[in-house]
């Protein structure tokens, strides 16, 4: 990160601290949450996809098992959601830690398959297990969060955005800690030639574990974040739709850049769910975000973050 990245970086934190003072709307804030929890998805899918090179397309499975693991906590044991939360990310990983073995040695199409085959997998066994996860109906009433007599969902979600905006913060902060230490340049190695990195000794198969493992982990707490939030899970969270959109925010906001995914996440939640109040954009709003990816992947090829960057720099040089 440069200089003038980081105070725009600092800038939008403080300016996104202060949203809840002046905008009382319950619905914008709505949006906001809903931004950040798809935002820290996008961001640690971005580690593995852009700062790995691995192409995971199940990615959105860690978040729906950690939707899943608060919801049947706090409904089937009765455990607090404070504890059923990071309990996704636990889950999270070490399904992710499941999926990687197999994954770790495969090549292209072969990581994509069999990624994509354990998310339906999942899936199919939320459906088939409707005893315990409510099946197609999915669990619903989930409790809310508390903290003593101060119930979260009585402040017109002022306190779940704090929290929502804290999760984010927190998994960026980590990430770009971890982009930059010897870890993450031993990523880049593995991403930009296998061959050369085994050469220099660094293990292509332990690193594609480690990666995926340690992308799962804050994807499963903002799914459990997510559940309890929602006070729902239904298998909804394992579809297309929802892999698509949080697909493109990495891809427009710029792949391996960690920021660019979040300022991209902001801005497509808030045109989707404008789009998706307009009428004749409703069905027609996910073609119109696939044409915009299109669009930045042709002009900036590194995403949208780039441009942003290139026009820091010139503006510096005037």
């Amino acid at each position: 990160m440069t200089r003038n990245q980081r105070l725009v970086a600092l800038a939008a934190l403080i300016l996104l601290a202060l949203v809840p003072a002046v905008v009382t709307d319950t619905y914008t804030r709505h949006i906001f949450i809903v931004a950040f929890i798809y935002g820290t998805v996008a961001v640690n899918w971005d580690l593995s996809l852009g700062l790995a090179g691995l192409f995971n397309f199940g990615h959105l499975a860690f978040f729906g098992i950690g939707v899943y693991t608060a919801a049947i906590l706090t409904t089937a044991l009765d455990i607090s959601p404070w504890l059923a939360i990071p309990a996704g990310g636990v889950t999270a990983a070490i399904a992710a830690l499941v999926i990687a073995l197999p994954v770790a040695k495969l090549q292209g199409i072969y990581v994509v398959l069999v990624t994509f085959a354990f998310g339906q997998l999942c899936m199919q066994v939320v459906l088939s297990q409707g005893d315990l996860t409510g099946g197609a109906e999915g669990l619903v009433r989930l409790p809310y969060l508390s903290i003593g007599d101060y119930a979260f969902i009585r402040d017109f979600r002022f306190a779940y955005y704090y929290v929502a905006l804290g999760l984010l913060t927190v998994s960026v902060i980590s990430l770009l800690l971890l982009a930059h230490s010897p870890f993450g340049k031993s990523l880049r190695a593995v991403r930009d030639n296998p061959d050369y990195a085994a050469a220099r000794g660094i293990s292509v198969a332990r690193q594609r574990v480690l990666v995926l493992v340690a992308s799962a982990v804050f994807t499963g707490i903002a799914g459990g974040f997510y559940a309890i939030y929602l006070r729902v899970a239904s298998p909804e969270v394992f579809g297309f739709s929802v892999a698509t959109l949080i697909l493109s925010m990495v891809l427009i906001g710029g792949a391996g850049s960690i920021l660019g995914p979040v300022f991209a996440a902001l801005a497509l939640t808030f045109a989707t769910e404008a789009m998706a109040g307009t009428r004749g954009l409703e069905e027609a709003r996910f073609i119109i975000v696939a044409a915009a990816m299109i669009t930045v992947l042709r002009i900036a090829p590194s995403g949208a973050i780039n441009i942003f960057s290139r026009f820091l720099t010139s503006g510096r040089k005037t």
